[in-house]
């Protein structure tokens, strides 16, 4: 067979039924071969970045590998940004590169280019891939396919390239013949030890206010259920990062939500309050800390859990050492604390009724009356219409900001993003390839308008294919998220934010009749249910477009400087006093000074 036929053959023998495909001088012969294979199905968008994303949002639906290819030069450079997402977020994608002729390479010259569109992608790639290599020798295939492969899947997930030359994909092969890749032994630790055990056990009993942190490694390590046993068996309230918001329902006894800079009041509270904080597959990144990280559940205990030492030491790094460290994999770690940590949860009743006032205090969303779309009812009303068993896809900016913080997932729902990279424009080409991984699963995707430019022509991908996918677009004329940065930190001079400030967008109705997307529309509050439920409704692709006023903002948001305690728009001070058990931040300690002396001059 043709070395490209094999490459179609090995990815089909291995679950992947879908290569996202743009086709290229240097990678047309791929591109056939996962045509001709009658188990694989070429999917081909309009740009290689979202074919890189769309191969991002197919692993993560499926929990197995997502492929995606490009030509030489251009077409590899531009699927940099979806690499670099799933290389973030710990994905496991196989991204194939055509390139020239190896007679035509540059080799050890000096020149920038001999083949024409020759570009050396490897250096590019090489920071955001757990593994890159161009093949040279045809009878090299299987083993350099089954090493990345495998250190793809293996430790802690992640992007591989392999860059494969013209001349090598025609040529031919003999399966039989061909070198396989012996697996290495993995270093990470299995499971914590007996020593890990009897110290997570000893910070437990003693704590009063414990709270359980879940992140995105749970998912990855295929942990969710697990999870909910440990938590459910511990009785100790639940906070996610944006990537694990979708392992606990909003409606468990247990679940607090999420925190961080754009997380919720009670959550922020929570972990700030608390005096122990245990997390699992969580990397604990600034938004979810805050800056500086010495500000972060600063009077509590820690044992945070991760597959990356790395992870583990930069916490000391950055002047916040952890209690109790343990690499190891976050599955094995649920299961070993669930049979050798003893523990019960009924001392921390009082605990949860705090939690439980707080959340009765500060509800993400209050009802009300008002014609115009408030983004936080806009969520309440899309988490009641949708389905019990939905993906969403969400893009980046005040979208995801209003999802993460309002939507109420139900059981059976998952919530995807591209958490750490959070590029414009990914929401939709993953929600494609979410689309074409499960097709009997409802799929909606929640984008804004400025991100939605970004990869727009996609609409006509999503057309071709018919899928079921549910686009709801935010319009809040631009970029609503640096909007708000810009009255933050300049004055509220918008530039390049606005359709008064440097953008255009184009009549959206126009715009999906011109893809053949069914269309429909709410500018007030009244029409949110009803257009929702048309769109849910509709066979196959719908496009749902809710009106946002331009000055909806996220609140509450964390300005740098502040712990995540005390995020805008600011509490009264002595309310915001009554609410704090550990001592505040100094920050906030100076702002209630002022506030307090501005009283007493009665200059407020």
């Amino acid at each position: 067979m043709l070395l490209s036929e094999y490459v179609a053959e090995f990815f089909a023998q291995r679950g992947v039924r879908h290569a996202f495909v743009i086709s290229g001088g240097a990678s047309i012969h791929l591109l056939h071969a996962f045509h001709n294979n009658p188990n694989t199905m070429p999917v081909c968008p309009h740009h290689e970045q979202a074919a890189a994303m769309a191969a991002d949002g197919y692993a993560r639906a499926t929990g197995n590998l997502g492929v995606a290819i490009g030509t030489s030069g251009p077409g590899a450079m531009n699927m940099i940004t979806g690499i670099a997402g799933a290389w973030f977020d710990s994905v496991p994608c196989v991204y194939l590169t055509g390139q020239v002729t190896t007679f035509r390479l540059k080799g050890e010259s000096k020149v920038r280019q001999f083949g024409f569109q020759e570009t050396d992608i490897l250096p590019m790639v090489e920071p955001i891939t757990k593994y890159c290599v161009q093949i040279r020798d045809a009878s090299r295939i299987r083993y350099e396919l089954e090493k990345a492969v495998h250190i793809a899947k293996s430790g802690r997930p992640g992007p591989v390239l392999l860059d494969i030359p013209d001349d090598l994909q025609r040529t031919h092969i003999d399966s039989n013949d061909l070198v396989g890749f012996s697996l290495e032994p993995s270093v990470i630790p299995s499971h914590p030890d007996a020593d890990q055990i009897d110290a997570l056990t000893a910070l437990i009993t003693k704590s009063e206010r414990p709270v359980l942190v879940f992140g995105w490694g749970v998912h990855l390590s295929s942990a969710s259920q697990a999870a909910l046993a440990l938590a459910d068996k511990w009785q100790m309230p639940i906070l996610t990062t944006w990537g694990a918001k979708d392992i606990i329902p909003a409606d468990h006894p247990l679940c607090v939500g999420v925190f961080g800079t754009h997380g919720t009041r009670t959550g922020n509270f929570t972990v700030q309050n608390a005096d122990l904080v245990v997390s699992i597959g969580a990397r604990l990144s600034t938004r979810e800390t805050g800056s500086p990280l010495t500000s972060w559940a600063r009077e509590a205990d820690t044992v945070i859990v991760d597959i990356d030492a790395a992870e583990l030491e930069k916490f000391a790094q950055f002047g916040r050492p952890i209690t109790l460290p343990i690499c190891a994999d976050a599955m094995t770690s649920i299961t070993t604390f669930e049979e050798n940590c003893d523990i019960s949860g009924e001392k921390w009743t009082q605990w949860m009724s705090k939690i439980r006032s707080w959340q009765q205090s500060y509800p993400i969303c209050d009802v009300e009356d008002s014609d115009e779309i408030n983004p936080y009812n806009l969520m309440n009303v899309l988490s009641d219409v949708s389905p019990d068993n939905a993906h969403i896809f969400s893009d980046t900016g005040c979208a995801v900001a209003w999802l993460m913080q309002g939507f109420r997932v139900k059981s059976g729902q998952r919530t995807f993003h591209d958490f750490n990279n959070t590029a414009m424009g990914w929401g939709l080409p993953a929600a494609i390839g979410g689309a074409l991984a499960l097709p009997e699963t409802p799929v909606i995707c929640v984008v804004g308008d400025g991100s939605f430019m970004m990869n727009i022509q996609e609409l006509a991908t999503l057309k071709h294919h018919n899928l079921s996918v549910k686009v709801i677009l935010l319009d809040n004329s631009g970029y609503s998220m640096v909007r708000q940065t810009e009255e933050q930190w300049l004055d509220g001079l918008n530039v390049g934010t606005s359709d008064q400030s440097g953008l255009s967008f184009p009549e959206y109705k126009a715009l999906a009749e011109s893809f053949g997307l069914p269309f429909m529309t709410a500018e007030k509050t009244s029409e949110i249910r009803d257009v929702l439920r048309t769109a849910m409704d509709i066979d196959g692709p719908s496009f749902a477009h809710i009106k946002i006023p331009p000055d909806a903002r996220v609140e509450p948001q964390v300005t740098y400087g502040y712990a995540i305690e005390d995020p805008e728009p600011h509490l009264p001070r002595e309310e915001f006093l009554n609410n704090m058990i550990v001592k505040p931040h100094p920050k906030s300690l100076e702002a209630i000074a002022a506030d307090r002396m501005l009283k007493t001059f009665n200059l407020r």
